[in-house]
C-alpha cells in the first residue's frame, strides 16, 4: 500500500479497473499518511475525510458494477484552496476570506466530482495567488521536497508539495504568471497551464480574470492529460505513439537565457540535448517584442488584480502580508487609458511572436532560471524577496503573456524544469510532445 502513496494516478486508476486496488483502501492511505505527516499543516488548509470517504466508497460500488466513469474513477487528488467548495471552507490563502463557506463546488471541481475523482482536501497557498515563490506568513508555506528550508514555489505551492510527498496522487492549481509551473518544476513534477478560457473559473477566487487558467500538476504528463479532460469534461489526449523523431523546436534565447543560476541552466541544456538526441531539430530563436511585452506585465497584472480586490483590501490592509499588500497596491495608480493602450501592445506583441514561432512545433526555454529560495531569507530580506519573486515568474510570465498553452517536465535536475511553450488552444498537441519528451528526459 505504500506504494499507491508514489504510484502515478493513472496507474492507481488502471490497479482499480483491474480489481487490485480498493478505492476505500487508497482513500484511507492516503488519509492516514496525510494526517500522519509531519508537514501535513503546512500543506493542507482542510483536510475532507468525511467527503473524501463517501466519494470513495461510491467509487468502490461503480468498480464492483462495472460502471467505473473515467480511469481515474477513484483517485485521490488536491484541490488548492480557491477552488470552492461546497459546506467547506475556502479562503485563498488570505485572512481577508477568513471563514469564508460557499454554497457550492467550483464548475472544474464538479466536472471531476462527477467523474469520479475523490476530493482530499483543500492545500495551502500564496495570499490570494499573488506570488511565486509560495511563502505566506498568514497561513502556511508548504515545503518543497527537494529542501525542507525552501519554499514550495507559488502560487499553487500546497497543490505541489501534496504531491511531491505523497500526500495526493495529483494536484489541482491555478497558473496566472506560472502558479501551477513553479511549484511543479521545484517540486520535480509535470505541470500543465492551459489557454486562457479554456477551463471555467466557475467557483474560482480570481486574481486577474484577463490571465487566470486552471491546470494539474502531476505525476506524469499521462496524468496531466486525463486531469484536463475531467476538469472541462471531455476525453484525454491520445498520447500513444508520441515521438520527437523529424520535430523542430525553437530553443527561445530572448529574455528566457538570461541571469539563469548554473544548476537550472546545466539541467536545461542537457535536457536539450537529450531531445536533440531523440531526434527533435532544435534552433535558436529571437523574438524581440518579447521585451516589450514583459515590462507592459506589471501595468496589466497590478491594475487588474487590484481593480478586483481594492475594496476588499482596502477595508483591511492589515490583514495581509505587508510583500503582497505592497504587489496589489502598484496597481492603485494606472490610468484607464494606460491600461488599455498596455493591452494595445501586448496584442501586437502576440502577433510577433505567433509570427516568429509558426514553423515551430514548440519553444523551449528553462521553467525557472533559479532554485527555490531559502524561507527565512525571504522572510527577514525585503530585496531578496523582490528579486527571487520577480525571477522565479520570469520565464513562466512568457507564456501567459503571449496566451499559450505550456507545459514544465521534470529534468532529472532537483528543482529544474524544462518548458514547452505550445500554441493556444493546444493542449493536446503539446502532452503529446510533452509524452515524448518525457520518455527521453528519463
Amino acid at each position: 500500500m505504500q506504494d499507491w502513496l508514489t504510484m502515478t494516478a493513472c496507474d492507481l486508476g488502471r490497479g482499480i479497473g483491474m480489481g487490485q486496488i480498493d478505492p476505500v483502501e487508497l482513500t484511507e492511505t492516503y488519509l492516514s499518511a496525510i494526517d500522519a505527516h509531519p508537514h501535513r499543516d503546512r500543506i493542507y488548509a482542510r483536510v475532507t475525510h468525511d467527503r473524501a470517504r463517501a466519494e470513495a466508497q461510491a467509487a468502490q460500488e461503480r468498480a464492483r458494477l462495472g460502471l467505473r466513469r473515467s480511469l481515474l474513477d477513484g483517485v485521490p487528488i488536491s484541490w488548492k484552496d480557491l477552488f470552492d467548495t461546497a459546506g467547506i471552507v475556502t479562503e485563498a490563502g488570505s485572512a481577508l476570506l477568513k471563514d469564508r463557506v460557499p454554497d457550492a463546488d467550483a464548475l472544474v471541481l464538479r466536472n471531476a466530482t462527477a467523474m469520479g475523482t475523490v476530493c482530499l482536501g483543500k492545500t495551502h497557498m500564496s495570499e490570494l495567488a499573488f506570488s511565486g515563490l509560495g511563502l505566506n506568513p498568514v497561513t502556511a508555506t508548504p515545503p518543497c521536497i527537494n529542501d525542507e528550508d525552501a519554499v514550495s514555489g507559488g502560487s499553487s505551492s500546497g497543490a505541489a508539495a501534496s504531491v511531491a510527498w505523497g500526500l495526493a496522487a495529483c494536484g489541482i492549481g491555478s497558473d496566472t504568471g506560472g502558479s501551477v509551473r513553479i511549484p511543479a518544476a521545484w517540486n520535480d513534477l509535470v505541470g500543465l497551464k492551459t489557454t486562457a478560457g479554456r477551463l471555467s473559473l466557475e467557483g474560482v477566487v480570481p486574481l486577474c480574470l484577463r490571465f487566470d487558467t486552471v491546470g494539474p500538476v502531476a505525476r506524469s504528463v499521462e496524468d496531466a492529460a486525463q486531469m484536463l479532460a475531467l476538469l472541462e469534461g471531455g476525453s484525454p489526449a491520445d498520447l500513444r505513439g508520441a515521438s520527437l523523431k523529424g520535430l523542430r523546436f525553437a530553443e527561445l534565447q530572448t529574455v528566457a537565457q538570461d541571469d539563469l543560476r548554473d544548476a537550472p541552466r546545466a539541467a536545461y541544456q542537457e535536457a536539450v540535448e537529450k531531445l536533440r538526441a531523440a531526434g527533435a531539430e532544435i534552433i535558436p530563436l529571437e523574438v524581440p517584442e518579447l521585451h516589450e511585452a514583459m515590462a507592459l506585465s506589471g501595468i496589466l497584472y497590478t491594475t487588474e488584480a487590484y481593480g478586483l480586490w481594492r475594496d476588499v483590501i482596502e477595508a483591511n490592509p492589515d490583514a495581509m502580508y505587508p510583500e503582497i499588500l505592497e504587489r496589489f497596491r502598484m496597481g492603485q495608480g494606472t490610468s484607464g487609458p494606460d491600461y488599455v493602450a498596455a493591452w494595445a501592445k501586448l496584442k501586437a506583441c502576440r502577433n510577433a511572436w505567433d509570427a516568429a514561432t509558426a514553423g515551430f512545433d514548440a519553444v523551449l526555454a528553462p521553467s525557472a532560471p533559479i532554485l527555490p529560495p531559502n524561507l527565512d531569507r525571504l522572510m527577514n530580506d525585503h530585496d531578496y524577496y523582490v528579486s527571487e519573486n520577480l525571477l522565479a515568474l520570469r520565464n513562466t510570465r512568457i507564456g501567459n503573456l503571449m496566451g499559450l498553452a505550456a507545459l514544465t517536465l521534470p529534468t532529472g535536475t532537483p528543482s529544474c524544469g524544462l518548458m514547452m511553450l505550445g500554441y493556444p488552444g493546444s493542449e493536446e498537441v503539446l502532452l503529446r510532445l510533452g509524452s515524448a519528451a518525457e520518455s527521453a528526459l528519463a
